[in-house]
């Protein structure tokens, strides 16, 4: 096999994987809105307390079943929720092998005040209504190391409400994915589409590192996953 055949061979395996992925949390979303549209009438401008019973469930089940998944959650914008609702709901995945919910801070002005709607993960399937992918990012209201968040936004009766998404620790999809960038035998690493290292099969690329998109003696392989904007790039 040549280094040519080497590289596409493993673009086309890091493709299928994160291409399930992608598929899964869009799986997820389409959860949500079914369970919404059922609960809230159509002309409705806000999700009712009342129909935001269930969401939990939907979340929980999508991590019991995903287990390269540390997190799952489903976030409404706050001006779709009735005064009084829960606009989140945020599932982690316990050392124990259990699950636990997490909670935030909502309240403006808090020093630990978490305003998701203004966050990536959140901001850009919001602006794009598009699936969106966002890190790796330390996250210091949740786990406190390296994630990647895949999200897919969501409407109920044709209007956008929020987004639904899951976290993966890069400690989790090093062992899932390392093995397809070993395969290339020079320094390869999978990038975001800001150019930051997501995973590296060397100390050359770190991750969260940000690289310079034309180095020289440095080529890139788009991967054929829409909107997330991810390449695969390697050495001579």
């Amino acid at each position: 096999m040549n280094t040519d055949s080497e590289v596409v061979h493993a673009a086309d395996a890091l493709t299928a994987w994160i291409s399930g992925v992608s598929a899964e949390t869009k799986e997820l979303a389409r959860n949500v809105t079914s369970l919404l549209e059922e609960k809230n009438p159509v002309g409705k401008s806000r999700i009712s307390k009342t129909a935001l019973a269930g969401l939990d469930e939907v979340a929980r089940e999508f991590l019991a079943k995903k287990p390269y998944a540390v997190g799952a959650w489903i976030f409404l914008s706050a001006a779709s929720v009735e005064e009084g609702g829960r606009s989140f709901e945020w599932w982690v995945r316990t050392n124990s092998g259990g699950m636990e919910r997490v909670d935030a801070d909502r309240t403006p002005g808090s020093t630990r005040y978490y305003d998701y709607e203004k966050l990536p993960f959140f901001s850009t399937a919001a602006s794009t209504r598009e699936q969106a992918l966002s890190g790796p990012y330390v996250d210091f209201l949740g786990f406190e190391e390296y994630i990647l968040s895949f999200t897919a936004p969501f409407s109920v009766h044709g209007s956008f409400m929020g987004v639904a998404g899951c976290d993966i620790r890069i400690k989790d999809l090093e062992p899932l994915i390392m093995p397809n960038l070993l395969a290339v035998p020079s320094d390869a690493a999978l990038i975001n589409a800001s150019n930051r290292v997501v995973l590296g099969n060397s100390g050359r690329y770190l991750v969260g590192e940000r690289i310079k998109p034309e180095a020289p003696g440095q080529h890139r392989i788009a991967l054929d996953v829409p909107h997330l904007g991810l390449s695969l790039i390697y050495g001579e």
